[in-house]
């Protein structure tokens, strides 16, 4: 395995930990849209890792998106809940961002922290049986 495609890698899982680390703090601050998108960031990081092993990027992130969702889900090396999260975390994201008077409720906002926990794990596991970030 390429040194640097491993090291973006690891690069990449660690910013996603930190995105869901400050997501965590942001929800103790009540600040629940700015903890959605830390959240989203996590799994958006997450997937970038995955990428960067096989030396691919996507300019937007609908190309992420479109790829993780074509090689790793289609493909079933992860199940489809995966699929589902990123769609979620997506769309609450861009609400959160974008929409002026979107209101997302603490409930909301920690099942989206519980499900980038999900996604960051299991993200973890497998890249670990490939290469070894020291997690």
């Amino acid at each position: 395995m390429d040194e640097k495609k491993k090291n973006l890698c690891c690069y990449r899982i660690e910013k996603a930990e930190k995105c869901l680390k400050s997501a965590k703090a942001l929800v103790q601050l009540e600040d629940y849209c700015s903890a959605a998108n830390r959240s989203y960031y996590s799994i958006f990081h997450c997937i970038r890792g995955l990428l960067a092993l096989e030396g691919v990027d996507f300019a937007k992130h609908a190309g992420v998106i479109a790829y993780f969702q074509r090689k790793y889900v289609k493909s079933e090396i992860f199940e489809k809940r995966y699929s589902k999260i990123l769609m979620e975390a997506f769309e609450i994201r861009s609400e959160s961002d974008y929409d002026d008077y979107y209101v997302i409720s603490k409930k909301e906002v920690e099942e989206q922290i519980q499900n980038a926990q999900f996604f960051l794990n299991g993200i973890v596991k497998y890249v670990n049986e490939i290469i070894s970030c020291g997690q």
